[in-house]
């Protein structure tokens, strides 16, 4: 005999659970509003910084040196009397063109060579796996310390250095999804039609590869965030006064004890953006495999 009790709390039990997911579901999405709303701020900071901050980020009043956040001052004044927030604002052009720039580099260059390694295979594929390895063998910052050191100071040089040091990813994620799509019956009638293997790859392969790639891009941004902001904390960004992200930290480090909002709020918003960019990166990816 069936237990009617039994029955009636298996069927209870997930709608019990209902409130629960829907409060995950909506606990989700408000996360991602979240982060897609810093990533607007975060652009719009890079593209209109007057229109954010409208002093000048270069100059500073030294009667007003060490003051703490306050409504005049949002993120406090530097040992110049600079506003903190204006240089903040106006540097976020600088930190995320060589960030976006990265990201390009690795992106590019990683699909083309996942997409060659995956679909060609053999000695090629070889190749190219054994060079992305010793990519992935060396810690991502020391490889950017190292090729940024080789190249010379400067926001470019800093990007080339960065994305050089992301490729390794790109590519393994391009090759495994080259090689997932090319068992597909529409590429192997392709190739048995006579269509050119070349026009496979452009036709076939890379519009049904791109995605997952795209997704980790979103994700490796965040990354490149801190990698720059590393590189720019070491002195090899712009030159001083104009202000990045990771140079408006150093820069504050000599006065922690004073003056802990040079290093702490900056700091902040660099998590933040990095933070929110990891989490739509996770909304991309998840999105793609449902």
């Amino acid at each position: 005999m069936v237990d009617v009790a039994d029955e009636s709390r298996r069927i209870a039990l997930p709608g019990l659970l209902r409130p629960a997911v829907r409060w995950k579901s909506l606990r989700g999405n408000v996360v991602v509003i979240l982060s897609g709303a810093v990533a607007v701020l975060a652009l719009g900071w890079a593209l209109f910084p007057s229109v954010f901050a409208s002093g000048d980020p270069l100059t500073g009043v030294p009667a007003q040196k060490f003051q703490g956040p306050s409504a005049r001052h949002w993120f406090g004044t530097d040992n110049l009397g600079r506003d903190l927030y204006t240089r903040m604002v106006h540097g976020t052009g600088l930190s995320l063109t060589a960030t976006l720039s990265a990201v390009a580099i690795a992106l590019i260059a990683g699909s083309i060579l996942g997409l060659l390694s995956g679909s060609l295979g053999g000695f090629v594929d070889t190749v190219i796996m054994r060079f992305v390895d010793v990519l992935l063998s060396i810690p991502s910052l020391l490889l950017s310390l190292a090729l940024v050191t080789a190249l010379g100071f400067g926001t470019r040089n800093v990007a080339v250095a960065v994305g050089v040091s992301l490729i390794a990813n790109f590519a393994r994620v391009m090759r495994s999804e080259v090689l997932r799509v090319r068992q597909a019956p529409y590429v192997e009638a392709a190739h048995a039609a006579g269509v050119r293997w070349y026009t496979v790859l452009a036709r076939h392969v890379l519009p049904n590869s791109y995605q997952p790639v795209l997704a980790l891009a979103a994700v490796e941004f965040g990354m490149a965030v801190l990698s720059v902001s590393a590189l720019s904390f070491l002195g090899y960004g712009a030159k001083p006064p104009t202000p990045e992200w990771g140079s408006l930290i150093s820069e504050g480090r000599n006065f922690l004890a004073t003056a802990w909002w040079m290093t702490t709020l900056p700091g902040l918003v660099i998590i933040v953006v990095v933070l929110s960019a990891q989490r739509l990166g996770r909304a991309v990816g998840r999105s793609h495999s449902a």
